[in-house]
């Protein structure tokens, strides 16, 4: 069980602290809560406590995983070549594992992908969301603005890539 205060990562929604554990009564059963405030993007999240590991709820990167990640970003592989519907399929099942290396393959595919072409609506709100999630986790991580990281990110992916 996370603590009040704890630092938390929710896969789908990004990294954040938890404010309270509050107790809701829903189809007439009390759950007791964890209400995550995701800094990037100002979200709330409120997750089952009984259902925290099933969703994938897990302590965000030590910093010295976070800097690894970074330091990876140029280097990643980014597999684009599938169909649009297997690419969807595999990139959401990388969100979903919510390992910050992971969410990094999604965004790098996404990026060089839609530099040569225009992204589908889904794809851009996939990345839009594969951001989220790895930013909110990066500016716990490493303690540094999201418009600091979000910069060094784009250049990792864009000035260190010759596109795949």
């Amino acid at each position: 069980m996370y603590t009040v205060g704890g630092e938390v990562v929710h896969p789908l929604h990004g990294a954040g602290v938890i404010r309270e554990i509050v107790t809701r009564r829903v189809d007439g059963v009390d759950r007791d809560y964890y209400v995550i405030q995701i800094p990037v993007g100002d979200i709330v999240v409120m997750t089952p406590v009984d259902a925290a590991d099933n969703v994938g709820m897990r302590p965000v990167s030590s910093r010295e995983d976070a800097l690894r990640v970074m330091d990876a970003l140029p280097g990643l592989e980014a597999e684009s070549s599938l169909n649009w519907n297997q690419r969807y399929r595999e990139n959401m099942e990388k969100l979903r594992s919510g390992r910050l290396l992971e969410v990094a393959r999604v965004i790098k595919c996404l990026m060089l992908r839609g530099r040569g072409r225009a992204l589908s609506t889904g794809e851009r709100r996939m990345l839009m969301t594969a951001r989220q999630i790895f930013l909110s986790e990066m500016v716990l991580a490493l303690g540094e603005s999201g418009a600091v990281l979000e910069g060094k990110l784009d250049r990792a992916i864009l000035g260190g890539s010759d596109g795949g």
